[in-house]
């Protein structure tokens, strides 16, 4: 059992290129071969043999049988190994995964930060090479990252999240309300963790500040939430004009709104104000599916269940709402796969340092519901699809993500077995994964 405040709710690195030692990636860098690998390409059930990978740069220069070595190019025989895409998380919080709860309550912005940063490699170890980072402040830290300073994931993020009064990601303090309008913003909204905004002005300047952060999709709660308080589940959070306002900016800046909700009703406005993503939706029904597959809005869901993962809480109140909303799991997966709905992959990692290295695990899970392919999709292709909701905002556009093909990024990885037929190697990275690739650098190699 695992404790975490969330939102939804001793790593090896042994072969490791330690940061200052990992090749660079660009133009002038000698190139990579790699030779001997069955190649999942992140969309086909059946694995292509015999080819060799060319990488030049940050991006998949060629694949093809028979492919000389470049002069001064590193050689790696994968020896049978399966190379795949690099994972995708479509539900991550990087500036909450690595904090515990007692840090968020009492600690400031400097640790959160910090013990982000420091995670984010770990992240990228476990083989999870970008991530859709939905709520927190990781905007430094993905700086850090795209300029190769510090090891990790590429980020999407979406800033800090913005709820409501009484919202779902309203964590003031119980004396903290009736509020003075004269008061400045708490703590975590001045820092930029969580933000508060009501009625439409208010919406549509948190977004815009949100969006001038650098976010690459808006995320807001549309609905009650289990760890929080003072929010049953069955509440709408914000009114369609509201929610439309975050539609309307986000439309502006040519990207989407993801919203936090569990239930039909809210899920239902949502869907009518133009959100395009759903985060969570355990307790939505057969019709609202349908509606969100009419309207293109992605199901972005987590393999939550009470079982030794479980969150633990200490409001009663939360442990009886975690109770309810993990019933729907095993129901909601399969007949979101029967309306046929866009399904995404994600984890909700949250205040539990120890409950990140179950990442992969949490991936395996899937195979209650799903084929080891299907799951492998989805954890590449796929979710590199919803990424791309994020249209000019998306960061990473030079190539494709979450497949392997020519011109693609360079985010690679090289599995002891095949996880076509044994999903659970995607369990234990540490053990199975030997070698990382991600923007062709090599991070981890035990060959």
């Amino acid at each position: 059992m695992k404790t975490a405040f969330a939102f939804l709710a001793a790593v090896s690195l042994a072969g490791v290129n330690p940061p200052a030692l990992a090749q660079t990636n660009d133009a002038t860098s000698p190139a990579i071969l790699i030779e001997g690998a069955r190649i999942f390409d992140g969309t086909s059930p059946d694995l292509i043999e015999g080819m060799s990978v060319l990488i030049e740069g940050n991006k998949i220069a060629r694949i093809g049988a028979g492919i000389p070595a470049p002069d001064a190019a590193t050689v790696i025989d994968a020896g049978g190994r399966t190379m795949i895409p690099g994972l995708i998380d479509a539900h991550w919080h990087t500036s909450y995964c690595c904090a515990s709860q007692i840090t968020v309550v009492t600690g400031d912005i400097l640790e959160v930060a910090i013990r982000g940063a420091m995670g984010s490699e770990k992240t990228l170890m476990r083989g999870f090479t970008t991530v859709r980072d939905v709520g927190g402040n990781p905007f430094a830290t993905k700086k850090m990252i795209d300029a190769g300073e510090i090891p990790g994931p590429r980020i999407l993020p979406s800033g800090p999240p913005i709820g409501q009064t009484g919202g779902h990601f309203d964590y003031r303090a119980y004396q903290d309300v009736p509020s003075n309008p004269a008061a400045p913003l708490w703590y975590w909204g001045r820092t930029g963790l969580l933000l508060i905004a009501d009625g439409v002005p208010e919406v549509t300047k948190r977004a815009r500040e949100v969006m001038r952060m650098g976010a690459t999709q808006i995320k807001i709660s549309g609905g009650g939430g289990v760890s929080s308080v003072y929010d049953p589940l069955d509440v709408r959070q914000y009114t369609f004009d509201e929610i439309k306002a975050f539609v309307e900016v986000a439309d502006t800046y040519n990207t989407y709104v993801a919203s936090h909700i569990f239930t039909d009703e809210a899920a239902r406005i949502a869907i009518e104000a133009g959100v395009k993503s759903i985060e969570h939706g355990f307790l939505l029904s057969e019709d609202t599916l349908r509606m969100m597959k009419d309207n293109g809005v992605w199901l972005s869901i987590q393999p939550l269940l009470d079982d030794e993962d479980a969150f633990e809480f200490n409001d009663p109140g939360s442990t009886r709402k975690w109770i309810e909303v993990t019933e729907g799991t095993d129901r909601i997966y399969p007949l979101a796969k029967e309306v046929g709905v866009k399904i995404a992959f994600g984890t909700d990692m949250l205040f539990d340092p120890a409950l990140t290295e179950r990442q992969g695990a949490f991936l395996a899970k899937l195979k209650r519901w799903f084929t080891p392919y299907e799951v492998m999709k989805m954890a590449t292709s796929t979710n590199a699809e919803l990424l791309e909701l994020a249209g000019p905002r998306h960061p990473y556009q030079e190539g494709p993500l979450g497949v392997i093909e020519e011109g693609a990024y360079a985010d690679l990885i090289l599995v002891d077995g095949n996880p076509l037929e044994d999903i659970d190697l995607v369990a234990d990275p540490h053990t199975n994964f030997d070698v990382i690739m991600k923007d062709g650098v090599i991070y981890k190699n035990t060959l």
